[in-house]
């Protein structure tokens, strides 16, 4: 039933989204006086390969009043040396206010050629992303921050479609707006954009493209309806930064950094009785590269649930409390069930199963019954995510890519969703052991598909 009243709600949300932009001319954003300013804020770490390439993408975004702050967070290659070079950039006598406990600063450089005054360089000793982030944050100029990826690919009215939420709201304060990811393996990528949409070619990464299909157009789009959503996704979120000085920045001792100050921003709102929203843009504004290889998706999905774990933990008294509203009463116990708990009621409804045949007291006919009604909702559940897609934005143009879609479908009850499962209940079993950090994510940069099997090829020897 909750699955259903998501698919409901998600439904009536991204309607009401698509009739409400019908007509929108943004750029009347990019010449209103009125518009606020963004500071995009990216860390990087040992990017040196596409640095540079990836600045210029940023730089070249179509908005009037914003500023690029990459952060080079102790990288061990060349990053700062390409950077400097390639934007003749000179250290400056900066003086840095360190309103955010983070790293010390080793040096801020900006350009001596006037095209790239909007960029700023920080370089300093390597904190992790978190750290990075709020180094960043306390140099910020403007009232939003875009907290990203660096090697992200954004849309060129990414920054303008983002800004939108947080200038419609009259009655409540706007605390952050989300975006939707997409998946740009297998895709052609020419000047830092997307220009040619292809499923990717391993099973692995369509897997992934339902699954953000499901988390972005169905999840949180419902979410959004009744305002609780409490999670913004760390590669492309835009937060009010006034509200993110006052409760202390990224929080770097988690690795779900992004949900926690989610989660910390509404506590503050929600203590201090102020109105407010938590925004989401389902355009297809911002492109990532995700892992295609198994061991390095297992290591993402454990960092993803020792976050989860992590988050809930620090803000438990949140739990069923009235005071904290929708987060409380029902956010919350959501996640706590549906994406913290669900690996252990998973296996333990597997044990469960095994001791009824033991002992006999096992009916195949209603496991079999029960069985298929599940997987017909999972492919239900499924299905309508991809339809949503479709309707709204129709990027899978190709029959073929669908056909590869609706087979991943099929399968991944059986192939896929059992690994999760394991990933995420080792997830558990670190958190318990107190392991802690990200783990090493292998990028292989946005290639296309044959220049792919050629970079694996020469990874593998």
């Amino acid at each position: 039933m909750i699955y259903f009243v998501t698919m409901i709600m998600s439904a009536l949300e991204l309607r009401d989204h698509l009739r409400r932009n019908r007509f929108a001319d943004y750029q009347d954003i990019i010449t209103s006086p009125i518009a606020p300013g963004v500071s995009i804020v990216a860390p990087a770490f040992n990017e040196g390969q596409n640095i540079v390439q990836n600045a210029k993408s940023l730089l070249s975004l179509h908005y009037g009043k914003f500023e690029v702050i990459i952060i080079n967070d102790g990288s061990k290659d060349d990053t700062l040396e390409k950077l400097i070079e390639a934007f003749e950039l000179e250290k400056t006598s900066y003086a840095y206010n360190y309103q955010i406990d983070c790293k010390p600063v080793r040096g801020i450089y900006k350009s001596r050629n006037e095209s790239f005054s909007k960029l700023t360089i920080i370089d300093k000793e390597n904190g992790g992303k978190a750290d990075a982030l709020n180094s960043g944050i306390n140099i910020a100029s403007k009232e939003i921050i875009a907290c990203i990826d660096v090697d992200c690919i954004l849309s060129h009215e990414s920054l303008t479609r983002m800004v939108r939420p947080f200038m419609e709201e009259t009655n409540r304060k706007v605390i952050a707006v989300g975006g939707v990811i997409g998946i740009a393996n297998n895709c052609d990528v020419q000047d830092g954009t997307v220009t040619k949409y292809r499923v990717p070619t391993s099973l692995l990464g369509r897997f992934q493209v339902i699954e953000y299909f499901r988390a972005f157009l169905m999840g949180r789009m419902a979410w959004t309806r009744i305002n609780g959503l409490m999670l913004i996704s760390g590669a492309f979120g835009f937060f009010n930064r006034e509200l993110v000085l006052a409760v202390g920045g990224y929080f770097p001792k988690t690795v779900g950094e992004d949900m926690e100050l989610v989660v910390r921003m509404r506590r503050y709102m929600e203590e201090n009785k102020i109105p407010y929203k938590v925004g989401f843009v389902p355009d297809p504004l911002c492109w990532t590269e995700v892992p295609e290889n198994e061991s390095v998706l297992s290591r993402q999905r454990n960092r993803w649930i020792r976050g989860t774990i992590e988050t809930l933990q620090l803000h438990k008294s949140v739990r069923f409390n009235p005071k904290y509203g929708v987060m409380g009463m029902l956010s919350y116990p959501y996640w706590s069930v549906f994406e913290k708990s669900a690996p252990i009621i998973e296996l333990l409804g597997l044990l469960y199963t095994f001791i009824l045949i033991i002992i006999g007291d096992f009916s195949a006919f209603y496991f079999i019954a029960l069985y298929a009604m599940l997987y017909l909702l999972s492919l239900l559940v499924t299905s309508f995510s991809i339809l949503y897609e479709q309707i709204a934005f129709n990027n899978y143009k190709e029959k073929n890519d669908l056909k590869k879609l609706i087979f991943t479908v099929l399968v991944e009850p059986f192939i896929i969703h059992p690994k999760v499962v394991f990933w995420g209940l080792k997830g558990h079993i670190d958190f318990i052991k107190g392991k802690g950090g990200w783990g090493q994510m292998i990028r292989t940069g946005f290639k296309k598909s044959e220049d792919r099997k050629n970079f694996e090829a020469e990874t593998n020897s």
